[in-house]
């Protein structure tokens, strides 16, 4: 079994490519599972942010595991961990905005705070408007209008303004239940 040998240049070229592919069938699967999954929803927008941070650690998980398999990427791990860490600091600092904005996005779908479909009222450092939730992402909120205008928001600012739901999202009914 030399072309399984982690030492060889095959081997290790061999095992790269049989990480990324168990990686890419368990995120294949977690997509897969999501589409099933949110046929019974109401409110998917916490499912598509689960989906996406699981593919996400799927191919992180795939990734570290080949480097531990692999001797000479062992040691040339160490050491770069040590580098990371400091240039993890640098742009945490630089960053800034946008992790906040990561941060206020998790809590905003989390929490519950607002959905997609909600009509709200937000006032905030930009001014005051009624308008109706279209997408919440990671880094901001689309919304529309009165007029049918997007406005896209961060979402930091959104969870440091005042937001009154007007009207909840309309919950979809399910095909399956009869009354």
């Amino acid at each position: 079994m030399g072309w399984l040998n982690p030492s060889s240049v095959v081997g290790a070229v061999v095992l790269g490519v049989l990480a990324f592919a168990l990686s890419f069938i368990v995120a294949l699967a977690i997509r897969r599972g999501t589409r099933r999954i949110r046929q019974h929803l109401t409110d998917v927008t916490a499912l598509g942010f689960v989906s996406a941070f699981a593919q996400l650690l799927t191919y992180l998980f795939g990734f570290v595991l080949y480097a531990h398999l692999i001797p000479e990427l062992r040691a040339f791990g160490t050491a770069l961990l040590t580098g990371v860490s400091v240039i993890s600091v640098v742009i945490g600092v630089a960053a800034q905005n946008t992790l906040g904005n990561l941060v206020a996005g998790f809590w905003l779908v989390l929490s519950g705070t607002i959905r997609v479909g909600d009509a709200i009222h937000l006032a905030s450092s930009v001014g005051a408007f009624d308008a109706t939730v279209r997408l919440i992402s990671l880094g901001n909120t689309v919304l529309v209008d009165q007029q049918g205008h997007e406005v896209i928001m961060p979402n930091s600012v959104i969870m440091g303004s005042a937001i009154t739901r007007i009207a909840p999202a309309q919950t979809r009914v399910d095909p399956h239940i009869r009354s």
